[in-house]
């Protein structure tokens, strides 16, 4: 598996850019999953349905599942601050990429997403995992670099520069997770 966090501030285009690339990815026969990063509460579930009375109920783990998809809402007894690499443990096996939006300070591999017009400062200077950014605005970037720059707005060549450095993405799950036990 291949993974690679798509990070840079909010407003940026991170959603978008992963909305786009996964269809990009998609046809060229890969399996893309993708981990996203939440900054506040959120529930998938609904007042009302059986797997949220259940929950609501003290059930620890509820799995729903059809056939068409499975869903696994688990609820902490304490908060938890999970890192990127117990998300991805999680994941289907035979997922080819990982796209994870935020997670901007984990030590997984990254493409940044920077805008000027977000008004946010670029992480690349500082971030020794990026491996390119992807902007709508080149000759606007706020410090030099050797990073590739890639057009944010032709995910398809982005898909592209993906693929074509896939190995920088390899993913080893024993690497990271061995001192998170």
């Amino acid at each position: 598996m291949k993974v690679v966090g798509i990070t840079g501030y909010s407003g940026a285009g991170k959603t978008q850019l992963i909305e786009r690339l996964i269809p990009a990815l998609k046809k060229r026969g890969l399996r893309v999953s993708v981990v996203k990063h939440a900054h506040h509460r959120f529930d998938i579930d609904h007042a009302g349905k059986d797997t949220y009375r259940h929950r609501a109920a003290g059930a620890l783990e509820v799995v729903i599942a059809s056939r068409h998809r499975l869903a696994l809402m688990r609820e902490f007894e304490q908060e938890a601050d999970l890192s990127v690499h117990h998300l991805l443990a999680e994941l289907y096996d035979g997922v080819d990429w990982v796209l994870v939006e935020g997670f901007r300070g984990s030590d997984i591999p990254k493409l940044e997403v920077w805008r000027p017009a977000s008004g946010h400062p670029a992480r690349y200077p500082d971030d020794e995992q990026m491996t390119a950014i992807a902007t709508d605005a080149p000759g606007q970037l706020p410090a030099p670099t050797a990073l590739p720059v890639l057009d944010l707005n032709q995910p398809e060549a982005v898909a592209q520069w993906l693929l074509d450095h896939g190995a920088r993405f390899d993913y080893d799950a024993d690497l990271y997770l061995k001192d998170e036990v």
